[in-house]
């Protein structure tokens, strides 16, 4: 199934969740558990993360998403980075896609590693979709925004003009960074607007369960924290199982107050944790 149509036909807000190919050496099977969760709430779709270089990598990812819509019938969405390889390697990519029945997908730029040289071919995920719309018009592409603007973006209004590129070049679909402060969500949706940006976008949610957690997640994305979650942090930081619950608590509120604002949808990075899965599917059965 294309994705393309998914907002206009669902009477109620989307929902989906992101997950990661096992680590080097661990079997499929090993996210069972977590899948098992998932689809328990019949999600619109699930993303499935890619490799920053290396084919086993991203061939783990096709496999993982095959699996997810043969075994689990969830439609499955690919994400694609661009910055480590040439558009022939992206041109194979999309075709192993298209053999694989796979045609929804998240175009990215990709992290910078020490680990592998950029091949200067593409510099920016807007480069990317442009090339993907001239091989192909096949594709659902989604894209990724940033509430709080992007780290590297000379201003906010820039990184608003790079989104505007995006749809322009062809993104139908967006899905945000992780943030902490849903006010901060409901202005970038009001910039967005006054951009022209007119596509639908999912807010990207993610529990965090541990002080290391939100230190690393806030220091990778620039996410702010908000007040009251560094209370939270404060309070329970020597407390795993009190900061779990707290940590879990958050974003479901979080949630909740974003599906009573009519967002477009909730997208749910889950860490590939069956017991964060669990909790969040739990705490909005009823409200999806």
């Amino acid at each position: 199934m294309n994705l393309d149509t998914l907002f206009e036909e669902k009477k109620k807000q989307v929902i989906s969740f992101e997950i990661f190919p096992p680590k080097k050496g661990a079997a499929l099977r090993d996210i069972d558990a977590t899948l098992e969760i998932l689809s328990s709430l019949h999600p619109d779709f699930i993303s499935i993360t890619f490799g920053a270089g290396g084919s086993a990598v991203n061939n783990k990812t096709i496999e993982l998403a095959k699996k997810i819509r043969e075994v689990y019938h969830i439609e499955p969405v690919v994400h694609l980075t661009c910055l480590n390889y040439t558009r022939e390697e992206i041109k194979g990519m999309l075709l192993e896609m298209k053999e694989a029945g796979l045609y929804n997908l998240l175009a990215l730029r990709g992290d910078r590693s020490p680990d592998y040289e950029p091949k200067q071919e593409f510099c920016y995920a807007n480069d990317l979709i442009r090339f993907i719309r001239e091989q192909s018009d096949e594709f659902h592409i989604c894209a990724a925004c940033y509430p709080e603007t992007h780290q590297e973006a000379e201003s906010r209004a820039a990184d608003l003009h790079h989104l505007k590129e995006k749809v322009d070049s062809g993104a139908t679909h967006l899905i945000s960074q992780l943030f902490f402060e849903n006010s901060a969500f409901y202005r970038f949706l009001e910039d967005a607007a006054i951009a022209g940006i007119e596509v639908p976008v999912e807010a990207g949610i993610m529990p965090v369960t541990n002080k290391a957690q939100i230190e690393r997640m806030v220091t990778l994305c620039g996410a702010g924290l908000p007040e009251k979650y560094r209370r939270i942090m404060h309070k329970f930081e020597d407390n795993k199982e009190a900061l779990f619950d707290a940590g879990m608590a958050y974003a479901i509120n979080q949630i909740v107050d974003l599906l009573t604002n009519d967002v477009d949808g909730i997208h749910l990075y889950t860490m590939n944790n069956p017991a964060v899965a669990r909790r969040i599917c739990e705490g909005i059965r009823n409200l999806v």
